[in-house]
């Protein structure tokens, strides 16, 4: 169990933030004026680069990862961004958007190619730094 929880254990505290974030009626939710779409957008980009991250490296465990699982991570974060959009419909106040999904979807591929950016450079500095 402890090796699941390792991997995967991000991945899954990940989408109940989500869910719970969702489910905050949307009377209940802050405005932030002008900043107010780049706030909110920007929140949505950054939970599901976080959540794509979590997902990468649950399929990868600590191996070399491959396009594959950059692929599958992306998939599984639209699809629960798409399951996310329909809790919302059930919540007050809030509705619905694809184009949300769309937000989520950026987020979870710019997440992960930041994400593998800077694992790349790590290891470059690392082995610069051994020498």
């Amino acid at each position: 169990m402890k090796p699941w929880i390792k991997w995967w254990g991000p991945a899954v505290l990940m989408m109940v933030l989500i869910f719970i974030l969702s489910a905050i009626p949307g009377y209940e939710i802050p405005g932030f004026g002008f900043w107010d779409l780049t706030v909110k957008k920007g929140g949505h980009m950054f939970v599901y680069a976080l959540l794509a991250v979590a997902y990468f490296r649950g399929l990868a465990k600590g191996k070399n990862a491959t396009k594959f699982h950059f692929l599958i991570a992306v998939c599984l974060a639209i699809l629960y961004a798409a399951s996310d959009e329909l809790h919302q419909s059930f919540t007050p106040g809030r509705t619905p958007s694809l184009k949300d999904v769309g937000f989520d979807a950026a987020g979870a591929i710019l997440g992960l190619v930041l994400w593998r950016y800077i694992q790349a450079h790590r290891s470059n500095i690392q082995k610069n730094a051994a020498f």
